[in-house]
């Protein structure tokens, strides 16, 4: 019998992967949800395949997703960036990244952990969709104009409601897995 996914999640193996073993997962350490804002955002405007095939290179250029490290960033450390082919070298996407972790933090020193800020938008639960078709599946909610809302407000970069979304897709706050996929029960 043949395994059911979420439609996206065909065409690559890496896809196949990341959907099966970590999209929707609920993610509520600050590193967890560093990356994905970093991921995210460099991902607009482009397929998230490309992404996840670069995150290796992220990993190693964005200090393990560090976000104490990143936002130690000097513009030295832009340069070196944008001259490695293993992210998406854009200079705009890059400089957010190390304004957005110093955000991060001053969020994470308020709050007592970044993700402990970003779920209380959802109280803390998993929003549980049951959509039957991609066609449902929404790309903002009002929980994430709030959040992007508020980030705007602060200073962050590249997390529009979109974005921040898709954020929390990929880190649990929203299970949008359809309901004929494997993994909506399971997560």
């Amino acid at each position: 019998m043949e395994t059911k996914r979420c439609g996206w999640a065909a065409g690559s193996e890496l896809m196949i992967r990341y959907h099966d073993a970590e999209w929707g997962v609920p993610r509520r350490d600050d590193r967890g949800q560093f990356e994905f804002l970093i991921l995210e955002s460099a991902q607009a405007g482009l397929s998230w395949n490309t992404i996840l095939q670069k995150r290796e290179g992220y990993r190693r250029c964005f200090a393990g997703f560090d976000p104490e490290q990143v936002a130690l960033f000097t513009a030295h450390d832009v340069e070196r960036i944008l001259g490695d082919a293993a992210v998406v070298r854009n200079r705009k996407k890059i400089e957010s990244a190390v304004v957005n972790a110093r955000l991060f933090l001053d969020i994470a020193a308020r709050h007592g952990s970044f993700s402990a800020w970003i779920w209380d938008f959802v109280d803390g639960t998993p929003v549980r969709n049951a959509w039957k078709s991609m066609r449902e599946v929404p790309s903002t909610s009002a929980a994430s104009d709030r959040i992007a809302a508020e980030m705007k407000k602060q200073g962050f970069k590249f997390t529009g409601s979109t974005i921040v979304y898709a954020h929390m897709q990929a880190t649990g706050m929203v299970n949008d897995h359809l309901t004929s996929c494997f993994r909506y029960a399971q997560v």
